[in-house]
């Protein structure tokens, strides 16, 4: 396999996010079978190379053995691909909605099926791929999942995403049942620990992530929730829909009123092993984003990536990148067509 870089901000300070231990433990598992550089482009780190230094080093070059570059970082996706054009390069798609498009030709390595169907309808001719994402080890091995009886905490909340009827309404409400509720702000040293000790999980992110204009990118947090036995009551924007089967996977959150959501988690507390997902679909979900599967999976990309990269570089013409057209020229071509049909001889474009 020709090399791997995965292009980060940076791995400390300011850049410290979920979405950044995701690229980077994605980075790692991607060694094993590729050679990998984590590159950095805004903070320079010892341990790192900075991208700057390697595009003074390296001149671009149209060679399909050519380190494969892979951007992801959402708003810096543009400039970075043009900074890096004429290079083998792939977008790791997590959030959509950033509302740039995409060269022609460029790989789109998807997390969810969500991010795929955007760029699906966004880019339809360009090579498309679905990477989800993966839990890491401690989650499929420590989770309780398995452990019935009653657990010190009945819900747990995370602050980071919570919408405001959670925090405000919902919390207060289900602290008057009676119910030992939890709001978790701050670091945590291992949320396995924490995860285990809940009955009942709430995930609301939907008015988080439409107060700021994208998707919510994978959806880890009910994935781990259910991974340590937890009851998980969520809401079903963006990926989150492609885990969760309301009453199946999991239970919508914000479902019609206040006073049904404080009856059904209430119950789920009391009783969560009547309103736990279904065990074997959610054995299958779990090994499913397991990284020894998404290892798996990114060994099939690359090697696809290498053959589309190879048959560009030998088939002339033939090998150029395919392009669909803008959606405005759709529309006027559908509006050509509809006045055809109703005004004989009206010219219309093909």
């Amino acid at each position: 396999m020709s090399p791997v870089r995965f292009l980060v901000p940076g791995t400390t300070g300011m850049f410290r996010c979920g979405g950044l231990l995701v690229e980077l433990q994605t980075a790692r598992l991607v060694a094993r079978i590729a050679p990998v550089e984590v590159v950095t482009y805004r903070q320079r780190e010892p341990d790192h190379p900075f991208l700057d230094d390697l595009l003074c080093s390296e001149p671009a070059a149209a060679d399909p053995c050519q380190p494969l570059w892979i951007v992801s970082w959402g708003f810096d996706v543009p400039r970075l691909l043009g900074r890096l054009r004429g290079r083998r390069t792939a977008y790791h798609a997590h959030s959509s909605g950033y509302g740039f498009d995409l060269p022609p030709g460029l790989p789109v390595l998807a997390v969810s099926r969500n991010t795929l169907g955007y760029w699906g309808d966004r880019a339809p001719r360009n090579p498309l791929f679905l990477v989800p994402n993966a839990l890491e080890p401690h989650w499929l091995e420590r989770g309780a999942r398995q452990v019935p009886g009653s657990r010190p905490l009945d819900v747990l909340v995370q602050r980071r995403k919570s919408s405001r009827y959670v925090l405000e309404r919902l919390v207060p409400a289900l602290r008057k049942r009676g119910l030992r509720v939890e709001v978790q702000s701050g670091w945590v040293d291992d949320l396995v620990v924490l995860f285990n000790r809940a009955s009942v999980y709430l995930y609301d992110s939907a008015d988080y992530w439409r107060g700021r204009g994208v998707s919510e990118g994978f959806g880890l947090p009910p994935l781990e929730a259910m991974a340590c036995g937890c009851v998980v009551f969520s809401s079903l924007n963006h990926a989150l829909a492609d885990q969760l089967d309301p009453g199946v996977l999991g239970h919508q959150i914000g479902c019609g009123s206040l006073a049904h959501d404080l009856e059904r988690i209430v119950a789920a507390a009391g009783d969560p092993p009547r309103w736990q997902a279904d065990e074997e679909r959610l054995e299958r979900l779990l090994q499913e984003c397991s990284e020894a599967r998404l290892v798996e999976r990114w060994a099939t990309v690359l090697g696809s990536l290498e053959r589309i990269a190879g048959f560009s570089a030998t088939a002339g013409a033939a090998g150029l990148p395919l392009r669909s057209l803008p959606a405005w020229r759709l529309r006027l071509q559908e509006a050509e067509q509809r006045l055809a049909k109703r005004l004989p001889g009206w010219p219309t474009r093909r």
